[in-house]
Parts: structure tokens; sequence; C-alpha cells
């Protein structure tokens, strides 16, 4: 029993990455959503079908501990703090890797699946998801939804399906514009627990279409520490400046993460089905130049080989938040033509005017440590744009209408239209 809950852990810290703990779970309603979105919820004409699941083997583990170290490398910023939640950006993709073909679904696959089908790699996060737990003092939640405008874009209702079968996706009907920017908004703060409010502050005009995961992760330790476990200390950053900090330390059986590069740490929170794992490389050994060696493969490892120790380690309370835009990394890990306005084929989605294409990818993550635990968010959205878009004109108001001599632009008739007849 004890080898299965270690082996348990090992595949949800794998996922989350170091001191990413956005790791998520499938009890929706666990959050108390009180603002309201106006946008159409069109989940009434679709109702998730029953769907398989695949027990969470090697090649799954491997696919996913290979993208998170991968992505978190390409986004890694050099000079200050870095957090992503690589499931989140997982999730996201997967939904919009359902609405891709031809090539562009086949670099999809070898990036988010290590190779993998799609088909398969939905039902092995749908497995992935629903094996995670959720209680009072170790919360769990993953929401997804899809936007798209309401006006020059018709979804095809098989991705919706889809989406909505293996990821539980609400789908939204919208006319994007202020309103829906701020239902975008609201959408993802309910989901979060209000830790991320704001995601989007525009839509640009050739946006038709909006994937969004959101993840939260809210638990207290195992073993909370108390007002004496926590004494001011000094942090060296990575400029070799000391910093004042308040550090957390108490004696616990825990395991211990050692090899000849480094040593650290896993301290479990209630209930003991998620952890922290903290990983530090030797003095002499550069972060940077240490991430940028670390493999998936290399990080089960070193994961997996933890044993238990008693010790007293000091951890730091920390707060923050990071913000990036993944295009230019996820390129650089293979996704290509789904960036490219010529050559993505993204035919699955629905139909436009235009060719659809992924024109961004947003994510944003937050995180605080203190002496009671963890609670960390993160939002994921794929925006897919379409090339020479329409610009969506609903004359839903009072208007003039004329009809003209092309040659001169004179009016023949001229007219307003104050209400329908």
């Amino acid at each position: 029993m004890k080898k299965f809950q270690k082996l348990s852990s090992i595949l949800l810290i794998v996922i989350s990455l170091v001191f990413i703990f956005g790791l998520i779970g499938c009890d929706i309603n666990v959050v108390d959503r009180t603002q309201k979105i106006q946008a159409s919820n069109l989940m009434h004409d679709i109702i998730a079908q029953p769907v398989n699941s695949l027990e969470l083997d090697d090649q799954f583990c491997s696919a996913a501990a290979n993208f998170s170290l991968d992505l978190f490398r390409a986004t890694i910023s050099n000079s200050d703090n870095s957090l992503i939640s690589p499931v989140s950006v997982l999730l996201a993709l997967a939904m919009t890797a359902n609405g891709a073909d031809g090539n562009t679904l086949t670099q999809m696959e070898q990036v988010i699946g290590g190779g993998m089908s799609i088909n398969d790699l939905n039902t092995y996060l749908y497995t992935f998801v629903n094996n995670l737990t959720s209680q009072p003092r170790s919360l769990i939640n993953i929401s997804n939804s899809i936007w798209f405008r309401e006006f020059g874009f018709t979804p095809n209702c098989e991705f919706l399906q889809t989406n909505a079968n293996y990821f539980g996706a609400d789908a939204f009907a919208a006319p994007f514009d202020n309103q829906t920017v701020e239902d975008i908004n609201i959408w993802i703060s309910n989901a979060t627990d209000g830790l991320i409010k704001e995601m989007l502050d525009s839509i640009p005009s050739d946006a038709i279409m909006y994937l969004i995961n959101t993840v939260l992760f809210d638990a207290e330790w195992a073993r909370v520490y108390n007002e004496m476990d926590v004494h001011s200390g000094v942090f060296t950053n990575h400029n070799n400046q000391p910093q004042t900090a308040e550090f957390m330390s108490a004696r616990e059986n825990l395991l211990f993460i050692q090899d000849k590069n480094v040593t650290g740490f896993i301290k479990p929170y209630y209930g003991e089905r998620y952890s922290f794992a903290a990983i530090l490389p030797g003095e002499d050994i550069n972060i940077l130049d240490y991430i940028g060696e670390l493999s998936g493969e290399d990080f089960l490892n070193l994961i997996g080989n933890a044993h238990f120790s008693d010790l007293m380690p000091a951890l730091p309370k920390f707060s923050y938040e990071f913000e990036v835009s993944m295009n230019h990394a996820l390129m650089a890990m293979g996704i290509e033509e789904a960036f490219c306005e010529e050559r993505a084929d993204l035919s699955r989605v629905g139909s436009a005017s235009g060719n659809l294409f992924i024109s961004d990818v947003k994510h944003k993550a937050i995180i605080t440590v203190d002496e009671k635990g963890t609670k960390a968010g993160a939002a994921t959205i794929v925006e897919v744009g379409v090339t020479s878009a329409p610009l969506f004109l609903k004359l839903d108001r009072p208007f003039i209408y004329a009809i003209i001599d092309n040659d001169t632009n004179l009016p023949l008739f001229i007219g307003t239209l104050l209400s329908i007849p």
C-alpha cells in the first residue's frame, strides 16, 4: 500500500514540476461561483457521453514528464522567478488538437503526447483528471471552456462533443466585444477562486475562438507549521545578493531527494495525496544550467529514488505570479504549423471565412506558500485566429440605409430603420 501511495505521489509531482503545484482535479463544483456571465452557454444542446478509461502507464507518464520539463525549460526566466502549470497547458492544447488535422495534428501529437494519437491522449488525460481527489483541506479543481465568436463562425459539433466528453468543456457563443472580455475574465476568476482575475484586456479583430483551462490547488500541509517554526533568515538570490526572508522549519520524517548534483525533500499535504517537492542544486552548480540538462526521465528517477529520512528542512515563505506567452516556446518544441496562418490545419474546429490558426497561447500562474500550506492557480488561453477575418457588424439597433448610384455615389433612396415593421 505504501509503495502504491508513493508511486501515486510521484506521478502527480511529475506533472506539476518543481515548485509548480497547480495540479488540478475535476471537482468543478467546489468553487463558489458568485459572478454571472452574459454569454450563451450552448451545453444544453451537448451532453457529455461516457468514455472509457486507460491505465496510466509508463507511456503516458514519460510523455507528460517530457512535455513538462521541455515546456519549463522553454519558458523559464533567466532573471526572475518562473512558474507554470504544464498540465494546464497540456489540457488546453489537447482540446485544441481535437480540432486539428493533417501535419498540424501530427506535430501537436508529437509534442504534447510523445507521438501517441490524440484519441489515446484524450483518454489518458480523462483518466488522470478523474483519478484525482479533492477534500476540504486538500482542494483540487479543473475547469475547461470554449468560447467562439457567434457571427461568422460555425463550430464543428463533433469538436465540441469530444471536448465535452473528455474534458467537461463548456461552450459559449459570444459577440467578442467588451462584454465578452469581462465574461471570460469572470469565468477564469470564478474557476480559480479569485486568484486570477484578468487574463484578457481586449479581443483582437481576428480572434474567433478561445480554448481555456484553469487550475486551482489549495491544500494544508499534513504537518502544519506553528508560530515557533517560523524564523527570520537570509536568502541569497541569483545575483548573489542577500535578502531577508521568513523560513519555516520543523523536524519531520520526509522523503529525501539526493544525487551527485542536488538534494531536496518531498513534503506531503493533508491526506498525503499531493506533495511539495523542493530540489536544491549544489553550490557549485548554476540552477539554469542544471534545468537545461534535466530531462523528464531524469526527473522521474530523481523523485522515484527519494527515500525517507529524519529531516529538518528550512523552507522560505513566498508568494508571486508569473505570466508568459508560450508561442515561441511551443514552436521551438515542434508545434509550428498550428501557428502558421497559411499552413495551419484546424479544419475540424469549425468553418469560417478564412483559415484558422493558433494566434496566441497565454499562460498565467500564481502561488503562495506559507505556514498553513500552498495555494496555487493557473490559467491557459489558446487563442484561435482567422486569416482575412471579416469585421463582424450586427445591425441590432437603429441604422441608416440607402440605395445608391454607383457611378456618382448619390442616394436613390435613403432611410432609417428605427424598428422592425
